[in-house]
């Protein structure tokens, strides 16, 4: 039975009301398991989504929100800046070890609340010391580097990305909305094709462009961004290999429309971020074997290197793209899967009335200031969590039961996650290049 501080919103999102009281409107075969249920009941809320979600289609939305090795090719430029080649490849190796321990973590904690709101603030607010507990409570890109690919006229516009973002928001929509029943079975295609895609990527890459000495990719760091040291240089483009393989905690926004949530949830996180791991690392390989002079490709008239590296490898308009447009399409794709669990934050934000104010963006460096805040936003919130959670284990009750728990070494794995995105979250707030600029920085 919902608060009465819910019951407008109840109304609103399909309850019906009987003798005082709200109860759901989700037809029985959509409210999932027994286990499900009892969940539901614990946190005190009805349900009011349909459990449309299984294993392989969760895992589809996972992987698609992310499309790892597709935004690879699009971020191949910052560790190519700071740390060349091997920063990319070591970064792809290190990436899904040290973040292991970290949705090792955060699985155990969907485990125990399995609600589309119930991420990091709702986590951090249950763990936290209770006198901390309220305050602590690229698809358009592309599209402008083929446009200019194909005409090398185009002179490319801030205005033009906002069209082609505004566009592909509203295609999103639809998928959301008139097409929402039917997303799962299109999540489970777009799986099928982020894994089928690889192939048309990899495979003439390797049949037609230049090899890279091994020694030299693999081994010879670089420092293109004006840092003396070329191991300072490094740390600064590792973070963004590792941020390649953040947000897979975004399966816990959609719980709510998931069978089993608390049983299939835990699990898709490591599966998922270690499935994308190994694609990425095949991409990546393959991508700094092949990619020819890097001083080159950075400087492409296209402003996405990886456009260039197609070209250069292919010699094709056609075959060119092809290529392109399949990152085109997956990227754009991850747009579905995001809006749909943004949606789903933004609700369970209402629903527990904390929603926040929009602010417009008036410049490029405003702009790149809220991109850049993302990646350091997203490890705050990780190292608060788990930081609460070892607190918790420390100092705090028992923990619930759950049913994906890692028992005895809980605690050395939530230390070993704090561990590895510490150093991280430091050299994710340094500038690129230098001479440090507001746009670079």
């Amino acid at each position: 039975m919902l608060r009465k501080n819910e019951l407008s919103v109840a109304e609103s999102a399909g309850y019906h009301k009987d003798d005082g009281a709200i109860y759901s409107s989700i037809p029985e075969k959509y409210r999932g398991t027994a286990e499900d249920r009892h969940d539901m009941q614990v946190l005190g809320k009805t349900q009011v989504l349909r459990r449309n979600f299984k294993g392989i289609t969760i895992m589809g939305f996972s992987s698609m929100v992310m499309v790892a090795w597709e935004a690879l090719l699009v971020i191949v430029i910052y560790p190519l800046i700071d740390g060349g080649s091997p920063c990319l490849f070591w970064g792809l190796v290190i990436a899904p070890v040290g973040l292991t321990p970290v949705y090792m973590s955060l699985a155990e904690l969907a485990s125990i609340q399995e609600s589309n709101g119930w991420r990091q603030y709702h986590w951090v607010s249950e763990l936290a010391p209770p006198k901390y507990q309220k305050p602590l409570s690229y698809g358009a890109k592309v599209v402008q580097g083929l446009i200019a690919f194909n005409n090398p006229d185009y002179v490319a516009k801030n205005w033009h990305t906002t069209l082609l973002v505004v566009a592909i928001n509203l295609v999103s929509v639809i998928f959301n909305t008139i097409l929402a029943v039917r997303l799962p079975l299109i999540e489970g295609i777009l799986l099928v094709l982020h894994i089928a895609g690889i192939f048309a990527i990899v495979i003439p890459l390797w049949v037609m462009g230049p090899r890279g000495n091994p020694r030299e990719v693999l081994l010879e760091f670089t420092s293109i961004g004006g840092w003396e040291s070329t191991g300072l240089s490094t740390m600064i483009g590792l973070p963004a290999m590792i941020a390649m393989l953040y947000g897979y905690d975004c399966v816990v926004h959609m719980a709510e429309e998931v069978q089993d949530a608390s049983k299939i949830i835990p699990p898709t996180m490591l599966v998922g971020m270690w499935g994308n791991a190994v694609l990425m690392l095949v991409v990546g390989v393959t991508f700094i074997f092949t990619m020819g002079d890097v001083e080159a490709i950075l400087s492409t008239p296209t402003g996405v290197p990886f456009i260039q590296v197609f070209w250069n490898a292919t010699g094709s308009l056609v075959a060119t793209n092809l290529m392109t447009v399949i990152i085109v399409v997956m990227l754009i794709s991850a747009c579905f899967s995001e809006v749909a669990t943004a949606s789903r934050q933004i609700w369970s934000f209402a629903r527990d009335r904390v929603v926040q104010n929009q602010i417009d963006l008036g410049s490029t460096e405003a702009l790149n200031a809220i991109n850049s805040l993302a990646q350091v936003a997203i490890l705050s919130s990780y190292m608060i969590t788990i930081l609460c959670m070892i607190w918790h284990r420390l100092r705090g009750p028992p923990l619930p039961a759950r049913r994906w728990s890692l028992g005895k070494w809980g605690l050395t794995v939530n230390v070993a996650a704090v561990v590895f995105m510490a150093p991280i979250f430091v050299f994710a707030t340094w500038p690129l290049e230098q001479p440090v600029t507001a746009v670079n920085m």
